[in-house]
């Protein structure tokens, strides 16, 4: 069977945290490697993530991208979760994964949705329908591909190693979660699994500042990557590779 590691970059999140790394001492398949990034906290993160057993790795140079990346990087299992802070991921989190990745081959990323706490009816429903919604129907049409959502996703770890070096790791403006969607190959699968769950913070709601810089930095990562292979050929070469991977999951018996 697969080994499993979980990825959590952290900055300033030690109360988010504690929960997040509560939520995975209770899967019902505990995954074999917990890493959490400290992006240069001044908090008491790496603490909180030695307490709870976690293995804890520094990263001083602030960014999304580059504590994601060392995270990866620092992993030794055979698929890699990724996690926010304020993540809280459901009990069959990991065993979800474990089994998606062991039953299809093909399958290069696993990413899921999100259901948001901390604010009312109203919010959670805009969070989940609109926000989370559209980026993921949005960037769908863009990318040519299944986004992945950063609070909620798992890769191969030789899939990260190949298009690591492609990924605009010192780029601060660059999201994780989009630019390695952009960055790996056509023939890789990325699939979205609606029973792959956690909740995730309605913070993004709390200011309108924050929601425009995510959203101002979110095109500008996909400007980047378009600059360097083009929109139409991109859309070309991800049609071409659905086809080949489902010719071989029909070779391979994978059930879709």
């Amino acid at each position: 069977m697969s080994t499993i590691s979980v990825v959590i970059p952290s900055l300033n999140d030690a109360h988010m945290l504690s929960h997040c790394l509560a939520a995975l001492a209770e899967q019902t398949r505990p995954p074999d490697e917990i890493i959490v990034v400290d992006n240069g906290s001044t908090d008491d993160t790496a603490a909180v993530a030695a307490a709870a057993g976690a293995r804890v790795v520094s990263e001083p140079v602030r960014g999304v991208l580059r504590a994601t990346a060392a995270g990866l990087d620092a992993a030794t299992g055979d698929i890699i979760g990724r996690l926010d802070a304020d993540s809280r991921p459901a009990p069959d989190w990991t065993a979800r994964v474990e089994e998606r990745f062991e039953a299809d081959p093909t399958l290069t990323a696993l990413t899921g949705t999100g259901a948001f706490y901390g604010r009312g009816a109203f919010w959670q429903f805009v969070g989940r329908n609109l926000y989370l919604g559209g980026y993921l129907w949005v960037f769908r049409l863009v990318l040519g591909r299944m986004p992945l959502f950063g609070s909620n996703f798992a890769i191969r770890r030789e899939a990260w190693l190949a298009v690591r070096d492609r990924a605009h790791i010192d780029d601060p403006r660059a999201h994780d979660d989009l630019d390695i969607s952009l960055v790996l190959d056509p023939d890789m699968g990325v699939d979205f699994d609606r029973d792959l769950h956690v909740g995730v913070s309605a913070r993004p709601f709390d200011n309108w500042s924050g929601f425009v810089r995510r959203a101002t930095w979110a095109f500008h990562i996909v400007g980047v990557n378009f600059r360097e292979v083009s929109w139409p050929r991109r859309l070309w070469l991800c049609a071409q590779g659905r086809r080949r991977r489902r010719a071989a999951q029909r070779s391979l018996g994978v059930r879709v």
